[in-house]
């Protein structure tokens, strides 16, 4: 059997792909990980969902380097697992607090050659576009936090909807048997809202099937309902408001 081809050196591929990316110099920095454990302070910080998340989460990656520019964008570089001739590359998260990066979608990253001019013209194309974007709304999250949506008030004994003017369903509760119905019904907990929400991707007749459904379930096991226009405060809105609902109320038995 043909033995396999020889790793290229990492180290000298990240200097080499280092030097001919665009803008200000950056700078490499190389380590050796004796074991998993070794790599997951930086690996954790992947800003990636996909298959260089995956890769670095699922394999013992053994080294890797880090890519740094001065005003503190980071790219991982590590061997692509059960690809000789490839390398990963993925952006890391900048030091910001976590609610900076609601709704900021993951710059994920990319394969790329061993042949360092290949593999930054890829890099250019493919991945700084969406680390720079991705960037600049975390830094604007930052001094411009994302408005979180109201809240209904919490009532005792009840579940508490609102209707939000880009067509979502909030509902907020104090009761844990509530909250696995909601689940099953399609609402889906938002840590960023501290609320569960029922998506307008629904649209609305699916939505207001779900609500009476969801309501039926409740009023079962005691729980009541009440449904009310959303709370006023300032937020983002994707389409028109919908009237105001009506408030309704589910008695508890």
């Amino acid at each position: 059997m043909p033995s396999n081809p020889p790793r290229a050196n990492l180290a000298a591929f990240a200097h080499a792909l280092a030097a001919r990316l665009p803008g200000d110099a950056w700078i490499t920095t190389y380590a050796r990980h004796g074991e998993y454990s070794d790599q997951i302070p930086t690996t954790e910080a992947l800003w990636d969902v996909g298959a260089v998340g995956y890769a670095a989460s699922n394999f013992v990656l053994g080294h890797a380097a880090v890519l740094a520019r001065a005003d503190g964008a980071r790219l991982l570089v590590f061997d692509r697992p059960l690809r000789p001739r490839q390398f990963m590359i993925g952006a890391l998260q900048p030091d910001a607090h976590h609610d900076a990066f609601h709704l900021v979608a993951e710059p994920n990253g990319i394969a790329i050659p061993s042949d360092p001019a290949r593999a930054a013209a890829q890099v250019i194309r493919r991945l700084l576009p969406r680390y720079e974007a991705a960037l600049r709304q975390v830094r604007h999250n930052t001094v411009h936090p994302v408005p979180r949506r109201p809240a209904p008030p919490v009532i005792s004994g009840n579940v508490s909807m609102a209707w939000y003017p880009d067509g979502a369903v909030g509902a907020v509760t104090g009761i844990p048997d509530a909250t696995g119905l909601l689940y099953s019904h399609g609402f889906q907990y938002h840590p960023y809202d501290r609320m569960f929400l029922l998506p307008a991707s629904y649209g609305d007749r699916e939505q207001l099937a779900r609500v009476q459904a969801v309501s039926q379930r409740l009023a079962r096991i005691g729980v009541g309902v009440t449904v009310r226009p959303a709370p006023t405060a300032p937020m983002p809105t994707s389409r028109l408001a919908r009237p105001p609902a009506p408030a309704v109320t589910s008695p508890s038995r």
